[in-house]
């Protein structure tokens, strides 16, 4: 596997376009803390991480509004064969605002709203809304 970030993305959209509760996806601390910031900002329920040493792994528990999956779209920006950037003034705003982008600084991985309050640039690793 040589993305495992959009590995993850698309395990959750596919797994809401057929309705299923949960996701299990191989564990890494990057993931962990990309799901900290897509439940923090309300796309997914709650997750946990299981499992022990080669085998463990993150469960994460999806979210509906009325039978709709609440990712809408996902967007993988920054890929293997040509990583994206963008200074403290050139973050964008996702969808007006209503979508997320998932921005790796110097200081871990947090949101495009919180890099530019920050005033901190990196590079941008997916877009979610």
């Amino acid at each position: 596997m040589t993305d495992p970030i959009a590995d993850m993305l698309i395990r959750i959209k596919n797994a809401q376009a057929v309705g299923h509760p949960a996701v299990r996806v191989p564990f890494s601390k990057l993931k962990l803390n990309l799901a900290r910031i897509l439940e923090r900002e309300g796309f997914i329920g709650n997750f946990e991480d299981k499992g022990k040493d080669v085998k463990k792994y993150i469960k994460i528990n999806l979210k509906y509004q009325e039978s709709t999956p609440v990712i809408s779209g996902v967007k993988k920006v920054s890929k293997p064969g040509q990583r994206i950037y963008a200074k403290k003034d050139g973050i964008k705003r996702i969808k007006q605002g209503r979508g997320v982008a998932v921005v790796s600084t110097s200081r871990g991985l947090m949101t495009d709203k919180e890099a530019r309050t920050n005033k901190i640039g990196g590079e941008i690793i997916c877009e979610i809304w």
